[in-house]
């Protein structure tokens, strides 16, 4: 059997056809408790977006266009719901215990991504060529010195951290998220903890 013919056939064991789309949910799946996922997914995908149109244009566009400062608006909006979505989906998952019934690696790609995210927001905020940039690059650069990755991460150096945060980083995460989201199709999502029955016991 050829190696491509047995990655198609475990391909199919572990995600049917029929349950690529799905159109029915189980009922506890209509929680709003499920939704912080999906908006963290919506707004990263504006803000992948909005990153493509500023990178496109660069730096003298969103400082002095008048389109261009509402183009870094929505991205730096859309930064904040990014992670408030996502920090309220991580700590949702949490408390439902995400990591059940063989679950534990998605929830590791989960917060991964996560970390991965803090990263990638950090170059981006010293690639925004104004004061407050200049000013957590400095501190960033003694950051990196007091751990010993100065020489390898120069935040100060704006061509470096502009190519991370617009090309490697965003690779980086989307690819994170994409495994954390087959993770959950070939998984499912985590069931609510089962209710313990408060009823009290009738003596005999």
């Amino acid at each position: 059997m050829s190696l491509t013919k047995r990655a198609q056939e475990r391909l199919a064991e572990s995600l049917p056809y029929e349950e690529l789309l799905p159109y029915e949910q189980p009922s506890y799946v209509h929680s709003y408790v499920y939704l912080f996922g999906v908006a963290s997914l919506a707004s990263f995908i504006l803000l992948i977006a909005t990153g493509v149109v500023l990178s496109v244009f660069g730096p003298q566009w969103w400082h002095f266009s008048v389109v261009g400062h509402f183009f870094n608006s929505l991205h730096f909006w859309s930064v904040q719901a990014f992670f408030f979505f996502m920090v309220v989906h991580l700590w949702a998952t949490f408390f439902q215990g995400a990591w059940r019934d063989g679950r534990g690696l998605t929830w590791v790609v989960g917060v991964i991504t996560f970390l991965a995210s803090i990263v990638t927001a950090f170059t981006g905020y010293v690639s925004q060529q104004n004061f407050d940039g200049q000013w957590i690059a400095v501190q960033g650069k003694d950051a990196m010195n007091s751990v010993g990755v100065g020489a390898f991460f120069n935040v100060l150096n704006f061509g470096q951290m502009y190519g991370f945060h617009i090309f490697v980083l965003p690779l980086v995460v989307a690819g994170l998220i994409g495994i954390h989201l087959t993770m959950v199709r070939l998984r499912g999502v985590v069931k609510p903890y089962p209710l313990e029955d408060q009823s009290p016991e009738v003596a005999s």
